[in-house]
């Protein structure tokens, strides 16, 4: 915790002190900037290291100490669950609503108005000419054209001018009865990444439930590595992000062969493929799962291990890495491919909520999660006080199904995805320069 705090005041320096920040660029475009100094780059990188030290430190150890103070695996189940949750609700109003508002207001208020004007005017007839609609005080970005739009037209009366909605300069009176067509395109887009995101929680879901249960394998299992030294229950979801880390770096250093898959296949890969494989590989690894802990009740019944308190089974929990490794290439390959696809397809003003849009992914898997563990407990015994009475396997078994059927949800939602210029998912190339590409005109 000391690490995460001296991190946050030095980052917080950077911020306060103009000793530890360069000069402001001046007005005139033709001013040049000063770059920052070595000092204030060490000041600023010190501060972002000491805080994602104590950050990694504190985000695991304080999930094995207070699942400590429960007694039941039913109890610390659902504690790492919520713990996680909170973790990522976090994550996500500092994501979307903090930054957003530091740049330039409320997102969610410029689309409710959207919602509200739209269902105020429901009674109304939509225009047949472009002049009708409000595209700003004004008259900009009269290329959108909303009237010939076919998609979400429900939302189009948002921007559709009557009496009494400007004032005499042109600027809206009512905010709540009237919006921009750029407001109104800019909810569409949203709405249209709503089934794909979807998909997205339900591909999170089943990790989330895999992490909880994980944990627990892992109390129930031989973690000594040697004689002196035992691995904490919950730091082997390390593995996860240690996976992802060498994956990501092998990733980067493959894109050298997209040629070749396009040479291959016949078209380059896109956004929506990297997420499929994510898909593949969660499915993979739960299955991985089910067969390692088919593997670990059968040495635990061997053992007579069954209604016995705290038992240990002879078995390493390092037996637990390969179905952690492969959700961690998995979150390599669907995470990045998320944010990659929401940075290109949300409207700019809307971009820096794109990372957030995943970890809403994943705080709202980690609820969900708590239901599925909840209703699986009161509809089966696969998962009693005691893991060696129960059979988690079917638990993994029917979150790979699950998986499964998501998968093929996703490849519809897919298949059925028109981009925000109406082209289609094959268009939406793979690629690390989304920003370089966004920035073209």
């Amino acid at each position: 915790m000391s690490f995460l705090k001296r991190g946050v005041v030095l980052v917080s320096l950077t911020a306060t002190l103009n000793s530890l920040r360069p000069k402001l660029c001046g007005n005139n475009k033709s001013s040049s900037c000063k770059a920052p100094s070595n000092l204030q780059f060490a000041v600023l990188y010190a501060g972002i290291a000491l805080a994602t030290l104590g950050v990694s430190g504190v985000r695991f150890t304080i999930a094995t100490f207070g699942a400590n103070q429960f007694e039941s695996q039913k109890d610390q189940s659902t504690f790492f669950n919520w713990i996680f949750f909170a973790q990522y609700a976090g994550l996500v109003l500092s994501g979307t609503l903090i930054v957003y508002i530091e740049d330039s207001g409320s997102p969610i208020l410029s689309l409710a108005r959207v919602l509200v004007a739209s269902i105020r005017k429901r009674k109304l007839q939509l225009p047949l000419t472009s002049d009708e609609f409000y595209y700003g005080p004004h008259g900009q970005d009269k290329e959108v054209d909303v009237s010939a739009g076919k998609n979400f037209r429900f939302l189009n009366r948002a921007a559709v001018k009557i009496d009494g909605d400007t004032e005499s300069d042109n600027s809206i009176a009512k905010p709540w009865r009237l919006c921009t067509v750029q407001q109104v395109e800019d909810l569409k887009c949203v709405v249209k990444m709503l089934p794909l995101w979807s998909s997205s929680i339900f591909l999170s879901t089943p990790i989330a439930v895999q992490n909880s249960m994980t944990i627990l394998q892992a109390l129930t299992m031989d973690r000594h590595l040697g004689p002196h030294f035992m691995i904490p229950a919950a730091s082997v979801l390390v593995t996860i992000m240690i996976s992802a880390l060498v994956s990501l770096a092998l990733i980067d250093r493959l894109r050298s062969r997209l040629p070749l898959w396009k040479k291959l296949t016949g078209s380059p890969p896109t956004v929506f493929h990297r997420i499929g494989v994510g898909h593949i590989l969660n499915v993979l690894g739960l299955i991985v799962s089910a067969l390692i802990e088919s593997r670990r009740l059968r040495t635990a019944h061997l053992h007579h291990l069954q209604n016995v308190n705290d038992p240990t089974v002879p078995m390493s929990a390092l037996w637990l890495f390969p179905q952690l490794i492969l959700v961690g290439i998995g979150e390599a390959f669907h995470f990045p491919g998320q944010v990659s696809l929401y940075f290109q397809e949300f409207p700019a003003n809307l971009s820096n909520s794109a990372t957030a849009m995943v970890a809403a992914t994943i705080g709202t898997a980690y609820y969900l999660s708590t239901v599925v563990v909840d209703l699986v407990r009161r509809s089966t015994g696969w998962l009693p006080e005691n893991l060696n009475d129960g059979r988690l396997d079917c638990m993994y078994w029917l979150l790979g199904g699950l998986g499964m059927a998501n998968f093929g949800y996703y490849l519809v939602c897919a298949k059925l995805y028109k981009g925000k210029d109406g082209s289609s998912s094959s268009s939406l190339p793979m690629t690390d320069d989304v920003g370089e590409n966004k920035m073209r005109p």
